[in-house]
């Protein structure tokens, strides 16, 4: 079987970094594509640009798309311009990306796709209106796909709670609101970067051939456990 290649957007920092590291240990040709400068197979891609393309292999085995946005706001102070940022890089962003990439992954070996959601889609929380309704939309976006793709293409998503990451620094920038936000968890630990790339890895993997329309709640147990 040849080698498998996996094309990661946003995959230069966080999540994508710890997914490319952990597919490269296991011999995938990764590609990534992201608004900074990087190494390696990469190309500039602004998610929220709505008229650039993607240069794409004749072949794709997997796509993980892992652009999103934490902008936390009263629901009467969010304009329609911003509203639409957050559509554009959590949304038409994927959506425009799966278009340009299916004739690939229709080529690849087992080829499986990977979008991120949030906990926030499912949990209801206040000054999330925003992000709420994108990873919505892309949950909803998920369930479509993979049922319109199969039996070639599966397609799932992963919906994580707050992760320390760059992204998330503004929530986790002192010891204070690090230990505040793990104690919101009933696992008591915010999550990491691998935490959500080594589940991610396994969805594109041969391991998850029979697991697609799926959304899958990393999140310290927050969707579903009240502790007592």
């Amino acid at each position: 079987m040849n080698r498998k290649t996996a094309l990661l957007v946003g995959g230069t920092k966080g999540i994508g970094a710890a997914l490319a590291e952990i597919l490269s240990n296991k011999n995938w040709e990764v590609l990534t594509a992201s608004r900074s400068e990087a190494s390696g197979n990469h190309q500039i891609f602004n998610a929220a640009d709505g008229q650039q393309k993607l240069q794409l292999p004749e072949q794709l085995d997997a796509l993980v798309y892992l652009p999103g946005t934490i902008n936390l706001k009263p629901f009467h102070r969010i304009g329609e311009r911003e509203l639409m940022e957050e559509f554009q890089t959590n949304f038409f962003g994927a959506f425009r990306v799966l278009q340009q990439a299916f004739p690939a992954l229709k080529k690849g070996q087992q080829p499986a796709v990977v979008l991120f959601s949030t906990v926030a889609v499912t949990q209801g929380m206040p000054f999330h209106a925003g992000i709420a309704s994108a990873k919505g939309a892309i949950e909803g976006l998920t369930r479509s796909l993979a049922a319109e793709w199969a039996p070639t293409v599966r397609v799932n998503a992963i919906a994580p709670s707050l992760t320390d990451t760059g992204l998330a620094e503004k929530l986790l920038n002192t010891d204070v609101k690090k230990q505040a936000s793990a104690d919101r968890h009933p696992l008591k630990k915010v999550g990491s970067p691998n935490d959500l790339a080594q589940m991610a890895a396994y969805l594109i993997s041969e391991e998850a051939g029979w697991i697609t329309g799926q959304i899958f709640h990393v999140d310290g147990g927050m969707s579903t456990i009240r502790p007592v």
